[in-house]
């Protein structure tokens, strides 16, 4: 029997439209409704449509939103000030900076710049720590959109066995954290799983793959997990989006369908949850500074 499909753009509208309906008590109260800033260095095609529909799902859920375009040979100087502005900004309930940045930036301390308490793509130092301890103040946008992704489709994470294929900062490392840890009240995302972290370095990595009860591909690397790699009846999410042919495809490839008992399509399955997921920390970010 083919997976059942986890759609994550139908989910990531139904977000939206929670979300929107507590933007519309909150202003209904008399606060103002949140700000997204967002920083665009260059020109690269991926990024200004990643950035547009961000920008396209701020409007939907009424968050106000900003775009700073800069030129791909921004001094870095010129950037880490425009940063320090957005932070003394009190509309700006978050800053997000699109990556890749160019190559003569240095992304860390642009990263590091940004303040913590909005810093909706919990990439600053202080946010993953908090991370790691078990006491978020956000989580990271794409492993949220993982988490929900599994929660509201009724797949407990606890007592499974989850393999994550690849071990980068922006989904690997921050998820395998929220995967392993224990749910509480104060991180309410914990996943009870067992959890391993394959990387390009695993030693016969079908092997590894073949334990999960719950794979999870995020490496980019267009249809790497194959139909052998995956135990029957296992839960796939596929992180990776690669283009192919001017076609957009993910790591997992189309044989797995037949084996999974259920897989997030790409495009529609992880992507969508993650804008859906920065929308949430930027409401988040609004109610802890201003209630």
């Amino acid at each position: 029997m083919p997976a059942i499909r986890l759609d994550g753009k139908l989910l990531a509208q139904t977000i939206r439209t929670e979300i929107a309906a507590r933007l519309t008590e909150r202003v209904a109260e008399g606060k103002h409704p949140p700000g997204l800033a967002a920083i665009l260095v260059g020109d690269n095609p991926a990024s200004q449509v990643y950035v547009r529909n961000k920008r396209k799902a701020c409007e939907e859920v009424g968050i106000r939103s900003w775009l700073f375009p800069l030129a791909a040979n921004v001094p870095q100087r010129q950037l880490l000030d425009l940063i320090a502005e957005l932070n003394a900004n009190p509309e700006v309930h978050g800053i997000l900076v699109q990556l890749p940045l160019p190559s003569h930036l240095d992304e860390k301390a642009v990263l590091d710049a940004v303040d913590p308490t909005i810093d909706v793509d919990c990439f600053h130092p202080e946010n993953v720590g908090l991370l790691s301890a078990g006491f978020p103040r956000f989580y990271p946008c794409t492993p949220h959109g993982c988490v929900q992704l599994l929660r509201r489709n009724g797949i407990d994470t606890a007592g499974k066995e989850v393999v994550i294929v690849g071990r980068s900062n922006i989904v690997g490392k921050p998820l395998a954290m929220m995967l392993m840890q224990k749910r509480t009240a104060m991180n309410a995302m914990g996943g009870d799983a067992t959890v391993t972290v394959a990387h390009s370095n695993t030693a016969d990595l079908a092997a590894v793959c073949r334990r999960a009860d719950i794979l999870i591909a995020a490496v980019g690397v267009p249809g790497l997990i194959t139909a052998d790699m995956v135990r029957p009846g296992a839960v796939v999410l596929d992180v990776g989006m690669n283009t192919v042919n001017g076609k957009l495809v993910g790591d997992v490839a189309p044989g797995v369908a037949e084996i999974a008992s259920a897989l997030t399509p790409v495009p529609g399955g992880v992507g969508p949850m993650t804008i859906a997921m920065l929308l949430e920390n930027t409401v988040r970010a609004a109610e802890l500074l201003d209630g």
